[in-house]
Order: C-alpha cells, then sequence, then structure tokens
C-alpha cells in the first residue's frame, strides 16, 4: 500500500480517503428517516443559483451493479485527462468516497466548508442528509469547473435527489430486484416504474438484461416521455477478460457493456474518446468490497457488499460457478430494513454455517430472530451466540470462530450482508482488503 504526502492512501494515483467525522452536520448513515420528494433539493438549489447547470450529468439507475457502472464510466472519462465529476452512495468507511473530481476525492475540509455554507439553506427547506451530500457535490462540481458528471441514484429514480439536475441527457440502468420495498412499493413491477421515473425527455437510455416486468415496464416509461431505450448484451467471456478490469463476478459482465454502451453514445455524440484509453481508464478502477479477495490475520477469504435478495442470489450463483464445493462459512451483518429472510435463503446450502454480526451501532437482525422465521435447512446454519455476548455476534468472533470451528475445516469463509460491514472491518483492522 502507498501512502501519500497527506496520509491518504493511494491506490494507483488516486487516495483512497480516511474517515472522516462530519457527525456535527450529518446524522449517522442509517439514522435519518428517508424523506422521497424532489420539491425540498430544487427550491434550494433554485435559491442557490442552480450551479448544476453549468454541467451534463450521466445518471445510473438500478438496485446492484449501478455503483459500479458509475466507476467504470468516471475512470474511462479521467483516463482522457478530462474532469469529470463522480458521485456515489452509499460509502465505505468516509464520507469524502462519495464526491470526486477526476482522481481526486473530495478533501474533508472541503467538504465540511460547503455543508457548513449551505447549512442555513438546509434548515430552511429541512434537507435530508442525502439532499445536503447532493447539493454539495454540484456545487464542488460546479465550482471545479466539471463539464460532465457521473451520479449514482440514492434511491428509486422518480424522486431521488440526483433527479433534481435537470440536464440527463444520458440515463443507464442496472440490474433492477427487489429493494427498499417500504419505499419503492412492494412488487418488482412498482419498483421498476419509481426507478423508470429517472427517464426524461430527449435523453437516450441505456440497460442491460432485465426480468421480463421490469423490461416491460422500462419500455412503457421509455415510450410515454420518447427516449429511445437501447438494450445491451453482456460481454462474452473472451471480451471481458481482455478488459482486464478489478472487478470480479459474471455480474461485471452486464456492468461493463453497459458503461461501454454509454462510452459508445458520448464519443459520438459529446466528445470523440479513444476506445484503448477508456478501457486503460475502466481497468485503473479501484471499487472495493464486490467479490474482493482480504485477508484476515493471514488467513484468505473474500467480501462482497451483496445487501438484497437479488444480490445474495448472485453472489451465491457465482460461487456456485466459479469456487469449490466446499462449505462455505458466512459472517453476515444485515441492517434491520432488509430482507434477511429471503437473503438468507438465497445463501445458505447444506453444510454452509452463518453467524449474525453487529453492524456497528445500526439496527441489524440477530440469529434469534431470523432462526424462528427460515425453513429448517437455513435455520440448521445459524450459530447462536452464548449469552454472555449478546444477541448478536461481535464480528472479531464471528470470523475467529468461522475460521477455526469446527477444528481442521476446510470451508471456505465469506463477509458479507452490508457494505457497511465490510468499511467497518476495514476500518477497524480486522480484515485487510488487498488491492
Amino acid at each position: 500500500m502507498v501512502v501519500g504526502s497527506d496520509g491518504q492512501r493511494l491506490h494507483g494515483e488516486s487516495p483512497w480517503p480516511d474517515p472522516v467525522d462530519l457527525g456535527d452536520l450529518l446524522p449517522a448513515q442509517t439514522a435519518s428517516p428517508i424523506t422521497m420528494g424532489l420539491e425540498r433539493i430544487k427550491g434550494a438549489l433554485t435559491t442557490l443559483g442552480n450551479p448544476q447547470n453549468s454541467f451534463v450529468a450521466i445518471q445510473v439507475a438500478g438496485t446492484n451493479g449501478k455503483g459500479s457502472i458509475c466507476s467504470l464510466l468516471h475512470g474511462a472519462l479521467a483516463a482522457h485527462g478530462l474532469r469529470p465529476g463522480l458521485y456515489t452512495s452509499p460509502h465505505l468507511v468516509s464520507w469524502c468516497e462519495r464526491i470526486r473530481v477526476g482522481p481526486v476525492f473530495i478533501a474533508p475540509a472541503t467538504l465540511r466548508a460547503l455543508l457548513l455554507e449551505l447549512r442555513p439553506l438546509a434548515q430552511q427547506w429541512s434537507l435530508t442528509p442525502f439532499e445536503q451530500l447532493t447539493m454539495a457535490a454540484f456545487l464542488h462540481f460546479h465550482r471545479q469547473g466539471v463539464d460532465l458528471a457521473v451520479l449514482e441514484v440514492g434511491l428509486g429514480g422518480r424522486l431521488d435527489a440526483t433527479t433534481a439536475h435537470g440536464r440527463r441527457p444520458i440515463v443507464a440502468f442496472a440490474a433492477i430486484g427487489e429493494d427498499h420495498q417500504e419505499h419503492l412499493g412492494a412488487d418488482l413491477t412498482s419498483i421498476a416504474w419509481e426507478k423508470a421515473g429517472a427517464l426524461n425527455p430527449g435523453c437516450v437510455a441505456f440497460s442491460g438484461p432485465q426480468p421480463a416486468a421490469v423490461a416491460s415496464v422500462l419500455r412503457q416509461a421509455a415510450a410515454n416521455c420518447g427516449v429511445t431505450i437501447t438494450w445491451v448484451p453482456p460481454l462474452a467471456e473472451d471480451h471481458f477478460q481482455a478488459l482486464n478490469l478489478p472487478l470480479r463476478g459474471q455480474v461485471q459482465h452486464h456492468n461493463a457493456a453497459v458503461a461501454m454502451a454509454v462510452l459508445d453514445h458520448i464519443s459520438a455524440t459529446m466528445a470523440p474518446l479513444d476506445v484503448q484509453r477508456s478501457r486503460r481508464g475502466m481497468a485503473s478502477v479501484y471499487w472495493p468490497g464486490r467479490l474482493q479477495h482480504s485477508r484476515w490475520q493471514g488467513h484468505p477469504l473474500l467480501v462482497d457488499g451483496a445487501h438484497n435478495r437479488s444480490a445474495a442470489l448472485c453472489l451465491r450463483q457465482q460461487l456456485d460457478d466459479n469456487t469449490s464445493p466446499a462449505p462455505i462459512h458466512w459472517v453476515l451483518g444485515i441492517l434491520a430494513n432488509k430482507d434477511a429472510i429471503g437473503m438468507l435463503q438465497a445463501l445458505l446450502r447444506h453444510g454452509d454455517r452463518a453467524w449474525l454480526v453487529a453492524i456497528g451501532t445500526n439496527p441489524s437482525w440477530s440469529p434469534g430472530q431470523v432462526m424462528r422465521r427460515l425453513p429448517g435447512p437455513q435455520a440448521a446454519c445459524l450459530q447462536l451466540p452464548p449469552p454472555s455476548l449478546g444477541s448478536t455476534w461481535p464480528a472479531p468472533v464471528a470470523l475467529h470462530q468461522a475460521f477455526h470451528e469446527p477444528p481442521g475445516s476446510q470451508a471456505r469463509v465469506m463477509v458479507s450482508g452490508s457494505l457497511y460491514l465490510l468499511g467497518q472491518l476495514h476500518h477497524q483492522g480486522v480484515i485487510r482488503m488487498i488491492e
């Protein structure tokens, strides 16, 4: 690992931010209620003079994979010497991970100054933390002279704060599945309509393969606003391997294909791009916590932030297709608002064992809560902590058991369930993500 002069870790030429305490300006990531709507942030941006109008944006919506698509697009654009902005969520260890221009993450002092500057507007318009960060990103991009930004939708699309940006000529869709049903609707069709709400008249849209119900919604939504939607097939294995991307898993064949289709459109309509330079930029991307090799006390393990049932299904399929048939020992942190039952049914197989761990102070599922609701085969995989440890396993204890119980076990160890858990373990030095 290389360390820069400011003490921040470097990956290639880009610093990976250290944690920054913004607790006096923003509540904890899962502590605030989510209030949907565009009226507040549009009003605040208008009062501010609409700084986002100085640059155009590529918006990426979906359930799983949108962050990967965003990072690939940004890497390719930055490789051309441009100054593209990138706005993503959530973060692993630092709020500063969410905002960058070219290879440079926003500095903690700059982010703090922006939030302080915008505080009167945030209070006047009762902005949520995500809306405050979105407005800070827009203002930062404006002041940094960004002319093209890549925006990852935070939640849904129709009412997401990033949709307040009025110049979105390209909208891309990652895989759409079930998540955040309490906000987006109980079924896949309802969720798809909320995601499709990111479409705007005059834009062009790109999507990888979708479930039939989702594809139908996207087609209808595109027709309703006169949008052309291009369906992008996943990359063939040889084409994907030739890209030499640092992102692993079959799902990345879909994400990379969508990113490349968007880049082709940019090159044809906005700014000529060199294909080889774009590919080098994509290959330089560092997007941690996605099927990533890591280590715990010298032992190898995999980490992946699969945080909903559809992501869990993809993860399990990937592991079954590309690793040995040995049992898997799962160390899982699942937030209380997630479908833990669906996720565990997707992940657990006969012979597996699972330890449900706490995710900091965030409300999380405990083994006892899920054991009563799981079918017998999956329930038998769950490991109950002794009363002395409380209702949920401490992560370090769970990791020790996953590697050493039973003695001589040849099981593979996987940490998953929440990106917040991965960030917590990495920040605390419990696991080391290999860069």
